[in-house]
């Protein structure tokens, strides 16, 4: 065998290894979300601050041992049609892309699932890239997991403080020196007021705009009792 022909031949094993890989990458969400059903995931924010020795707070509570109010509070905010979508809220996004012009800028038309894929498995910003990667999954995360443990996970994964508070335990303890199943629907409101953007909103020392919001978002979760309904009253509902 002539060398150019071994080289052909060790550029294809290359590529076609490669070409595993990257299926295998892209794959392994969709394997690991039905575990879930079970196993209390990580997100890759923490994952990340892990890697670079920096600190990770977090105690995954379930739903039951928080306060009710804080997830209608969260629903409100930031998905009010979380129990009807299918994990895309067509809806919401068209009207967020006329108003952004730009989908990767429509942050409005991300549902509390499709938000709960980019924390499990994809990275922060905005790119049709990971916008692409994260439609499939929401629609896949919301066929084999309930809505209540959906939820669940979101609560227990998301960012909820400065320096490195993920979860609502340790958001609650940080802002309000509590744990979650004791919070107010006023603490539960400025907790759901700050999630977007907790690195520059604190719940702890509310600026004027927060507390605002966080009215209109108490409001809002003290009318949505159908929430219950569709979370269901126990685990795995």
């Amino acid at each position: 065998m002539t060398s150019s022909g071994s080289r052909r031949k060790t550029v294809f094993r290359l590529v076609r290894w490669l070409i595993v890989a990257v299926v295998a990458v892209l794959l392994l969400p969709y394997l690991l979300t039905p575990l879930y059903r079970v196993a209390d995931p990580v997100s890759t924010p923490m994952l990340a601050r892990w890697v670079l020795g920096k600190r990770v707070d977090r105690t995954f509570v379930p739903l039951e041992r928080i306060a009710p109010v804080l997830p209608r509070s969260v629903i409100a905010s930031e998905d009010a049609r979380f129990c009807s979508h299918h994990g895309i809220d067509w809806t919401e996004l068209r009207s967020s892309i006329e108003d952004a012009e730009d989908i990767t800028e429509a942050r409005g038309g991300s549902t509390i699932t499709q938000q709960t894929a980019k924390n499990l498995f994809l990275w922060p910003g905005r790119s049709f890239i990971r916008k692409g990667l994260e439609f499939p999954l929401a629609f896949w995360i919301d066929l084999v997991l309930p809505k209540r443990r959906v939820l669940e996970i979101y609560l227990n994964i998301a960012e909820w403080g400065p320096n490195g508070e993920f979860g609502v335990e340790a958001g609650s303890r940080h802002a309000f020196n509590k744990p979650a199943s004791q919070l107010s629907s006023g603490e539960a409101a400025l907790l759901a007021a700050m999630l977007p953007n907790p690195k520059r909103r604190s719940a702890k020392a509310p600026r004027p705009a927060i507390r605002r919001i966080a009215g209109v978002v108490q409001a809002r979760a003290a009318r949505s009792g159908a929430i219950d309904a569709c979370l269901g009253s126990r685990k795995g509902v």
